[in-house]
């Protein structure tokens, strides 16, 4: 299969690009920087410029994958590549949802209306962008001849957010001599991620080439998920961590300046507020019946591990510095008092 992957320097892309070489496809990665797999023909472009698809818009391609963000880079790269590739196979987010309140729901939720600029500005211009990204695919290559994957967290090992790498990290090295550890108090939270390789191995084999039928449409795709405390613990014992849990109320973090979710001092995959529950749990019915395999979350979290067992600094993006937990834990040891 002749495969033009739109980026494959950055963690989702390169994933993709390296597995489709090793399933033996001829892969072309247009990107902007250097780091591309190797096995892989680069062309070097920048995606905001309108004459970045040049270099690769008058050869045919059996199908192209498109992790971007942007709606103009989107919308240039369909009219340029739907007289050449047969199909199109596009990255978007559950982040294009209306709403995230309810748990389990399926590919007909209502999403944002589509965003009319070709580029995002704000954070919270995300959703709206992706939706019209999508619109721009479907409307160029029909459902027929494209896969919209609306994916949900992505972790596993190397993830650049530290969202799926901070548990493992922090019960594997506590801030504090008695190994206390800081985890919000929030037992009906849903927590969980897609494994970034069980995605990229996906959306590979939906690209087509191979012996089964490429699915087509729109199909949400996350991991399997459990409440938060037991995705904590089974993270605990496979980092084989043996000190306290100090359980924080939701309420408390918030007043501390702790943030939910991502970013820095946040405690990640924590969301405190359930109308947001179903941001990372929406069925993926659809996936699992095209093809989508999830490894246990147990190989994700010991590879993740195994990652982190040459790294002498935690990981950056997400969490709380050493020293933000031990004082958290102090302050909330003193209210308790």
């Amino acid at each position: 299969m002749q495969l033009l992957v739109l980026g494959g320097t950055a963690w989702l892309g390169h994933w993709i690009a390296t597995i489709a070489v090793e399933r033996g496809h001829q892969v072309t990665c247009l990107a902007r920087g250097d780091g591309i797999p190797l096995g892989t023909t680069g062309v070097r472009a920048d995606r905001d410029e309108p004459t970045a698809l040049d270099g690769v818009a008058h050869q045919h391609w059996d199908a192209v994958i498109d992790v971007a963000r942007q709606p103009g880079q989107v919308r240039r790269a369909v009219a340029a590549l739907e007289p050449v590739a047969e199909r199109y196979v596009f990255v978007s987010s559950s982040s294009v949802y209306a709403s995230h309140a309810r748990i389990g729901a399926d590919e007909s939720e209502p999403t944002y209306d589509p965003l009319d600029a070709d580029l995002m500005r704000t954070p919270e211009d995300y959703g709206p962008a992706k939706v019209a990204c999508e619109r721009a695919v479907l409307e160029a290559f029909s459902a027929e001849r494209s896969l919209i994957a609306r994916a949900g967290l992505i972790g596993g090992p190397g993830d650049p957010s530290g969202r799926s790498t901070y548990w493992p990290w922090r019960f594997a090295h506590p801030s504090t001599a008695d190994g206390r550890v800081l985890v919000p108090d929030a037992p009906r939270a849903p927590a969980g991620f897609i494994d970034v390789r069980d995605l990229a191995d996906w959306l590979v084999g939906a690209a087509g080439g191979g012996d089964g039928a490429t699915p087509s449409g729109v199909m949400n795709a996350n991991g399997r998920l459990l409440p938060l405390p037991d995705h904590l613990e089974l993270v605990r014992s496979l980092a084989g961590h043996d000190g306290d849990v100090v359980r924080a109320p939701e309420p408390w973090l918030s007043e501390q300046g702790v943030a939910q979710w991502s970013g820095p001092r946040s405690l990640p995959l924590w969301l405190a507020d359930p109308e947001w529950y179903g941001l990372n749990a929406r069925s993926i019915d659809r996936a699992l019946a095209a093809g989508l395999a999830l490894r246990p979350l147990e190989q994700t979290v010991r590879d993740i591990l195994m990652d982190q067992s040459t790294q002498a600094a935690p990981p950056s993006g997400a969490g709380l510095t050493d020293e933000d937990e031990r004082e958290l834990l102090a302050e909330l040891e003193r209210l308790t008092r």
